[in-house]
């Protein structure tokens, strides 16, 4: 017996049990704003206009990537809702990028570069998520919602130094998705009105001409006219000389005084792609002053980098965003066990994220860090010593130490999925593949089997609803057999492997000329057992999945 005959006997056009991806789950996508969320959810996500930071550790398919497009879609539904104070959500779950740049620059191998890698470096690739999110707002390039409306006309509207502020944090940290940084500055630029005349290249262009025409007027003086010229041609030339060592000399004091802030500041952001010739450019077109009073980063006397600097543009930008209007942001920190560089190892994972267990970095003002954790980081977590909980403060970061699910909330989940796969006119035509009443089946099938057999179709109450997970099985499947089933599979991904594989093993044994259309018990208990088995070799480390 096919699968898909066996849903359509109960009006389901799909099969609800067979994804294993959030991301990827097309009826988790039509579920969302109805799913029941997991207990802890309201503490995970805390108030979205008031952004707090949440850790939690789960197991490979409690739904932690679903919380998280939970959460996103939340602050979507709350953007929309009070488009006057939204939230800029940030995800930071994609970290390959990040690493790969870390490896290439430092020149060290993966498990050298991931022994030292900093905080720095994860407050250099948040921030410039965040800041190519706010200048693709304003550009309205994409992430729309993401700022208020009209906050572009707010900006140049606002004092010099904000603009400038922002220009600073867009030359250091934007990192557009196409094109090139530098020709996105220019536009940002431009649409702020933060630039000034005195550019690099406007000064160069001014040493340029003075230069030429001081050439011009030597010679014709001393040459052409032989050193007899009129009287005001010797002083005219005078001054276009020292108008062209001015020049010159204002252009090389410029260019060495930004040369060696970006020389720095890029040696100590590797995270960020980005050219010291670029960055230069970049500050060059703007007010000396607009550069020389940021925090920029630069190594520390041993090489390790200074995160005081990371803070204060992080602070900038907060400010910015508050001054626009925008209520706070939250950050994602989801997939940490995904990277080429990492490859699920314990201690890679624990290298990548305990850098970033520090209270200043987790409790910054209008910033929510959603660390969404293997769990074998929380086992490596009970084994720290007392200076690192004081320092990391997990007290006070809405610490969820094991994602956990009951059998009623997955009996629940189960059933709002099977619900979504249902339609009304999938149903009606699922009479038509009704099966012999009972006392016409097979006289070989047992009391059970036969009972199995029909009706096709009852729904939850027997009449014309959505069918429920129990319509699936035989009468003598009660809910609590499959509320207890499920509890043993502690988790979503395994509870729909396990309904998945109960439905395959039973249409293998089922003929289609003589389906039957109900899960009988011990195909059930069959499959229970093996399926609970599996996952406690998976919990005892006996099995990869």
């Amino acid at each position: 017996m096919q699968v898909d005959r066996f849903f359509a006997h109960h009006g389901v056009v799909e099969n609800p049990f067979s994804a294993e991806e959030a991301r990827l789950d097309p009826v988790f996508e039509r579920l969302a704003d109805e799913l029941p969320a997991h207990p802890d959810f309201p503490k995970i996500m805390g108030k979205i206009d008031t952004p707090s930071t949440a850790v939690v550790f789960g197991e490979k398919g409690t739904g932690k990537t679903a919380i998280r497009l939970l959460m996103g879609m939340a602050i979507d539904r709350h953007n929309r809702d009070h488009p006057d104070k939204p939230v800029l959500a940030v995800a930071y779950d994609d970290l390959n990028p990040v690493l790969d740049r870390l490896v290439q620059s430092r020149r060290q191998d993966v498990g050298q570069m991931l022994q030292g890698l900093r905080l720095a470096d994860h407050q250099d690739a948040i921030l410039s998520r965040a800041v190519s999110c706010v200048v693709d707002a304003l550009l309205e390039d994409d992430a729309a919602g993401a700022l208020p409306a009209g906050a572009k006309k707010k900006l140049r509207k606002a004092p010099k130094r904000r603009r400038e502020d922002l220009l600073v944090l867009a030359a250091l940290y934007d990192e557009p998705r196409t094109g090139s940084a530098p020709q996105r500055f220019a536009r940002l630029r431009k649409a702020l009105r933060g630039g000034t005349l005195a550019t690099m290249d406007n000064i160069k262009v001014k040493a340029i001409v003075n230069t030429v025409l001081a050439l011009l007027a030597a010679g014709w003086y001393w040459v052409v006219k032989g050193g007899d010229g009129p009287i005001w041609a010797f002083p005219l030339t005078g001054l276009l000389i020292l108008g062209a060592v001015g020049a010159w000399g204002y252009w090389s004091w410029r260019w060495l005084s930004i040369w060696a802030k970006v020389r720095k500041a890029t040696k100590d952001m590797p995270a960020v792609r980005r050219e010291a010739a670029e960055l230069r450019g970049m500050f060059g077109s703007l007010r000396p002053s607009a550069v020389s009073g940021q925090p920029l980063p630069e190594p520390s006397a041993a090489g390790a980098g200074l995160t005081d600097s990371r803070y204060q543009f992080t602070r900038k930008l907060t400010d910015l965003l508050a001054e626009l209007g925008v209520a706070g942001m939250i950050v994602f920190i989801d997939r940490i066990d995904e990277p080429t560089a990492v490859q699920g190892d314990a201690e890679r994972m624990k290298a990548v994220v305990w850098p970033m267990f520090d209270n200043k970095f987790l409790k910054q003002e209008r910033i929510g860090l959603k660390l969404l954790l293997p769990i074998e980081l929380g086992y490596a977590l009970r084994k720290e010593g007392p200076a690192f909980f004081q320092e990391a403060r997990l007290d006070k970061q809405n610490l969820v130490e094991r994602l956990a699910w009951s059998g009623a909330t997955l009996y629940d989940l189960c059933n709002l999925r099977l619900k979504a796969c249902w339609t009304a006119d999938a149903a009606r035509n699922a009479k038509a593949l009704e099966p012999r009443p009972v006392d016409e089946a097979d006289p070989n099938l047992d009391g059970a089997a036969a009972a199995s057999s029909g009706p096709a179709y009852a729904g939850a109450s027997g009449g014309g609803g959505p069918a429920t997970l129990a319509d699936l099985f035989a009468p003598d499947v009660t809910r609590e057999t499959l509320i207890d089933a499920l509890d043993q599979m502690h988790q979503p991904r395994d509870a729909f492997k396990f309904l998945y594989a109960v439905i395959q093993e039973h249409c293998k044994t089922v003929p289609d000329d003589r389906p039957l259309v109900r899960v009988p018990r011990l195909t059930l208990e069959t499959v229970r057992r093996t399926q609970s088995q599996r996952v406690q070799d998976l919990y005892r480390g006996l099995s990869p999945a």
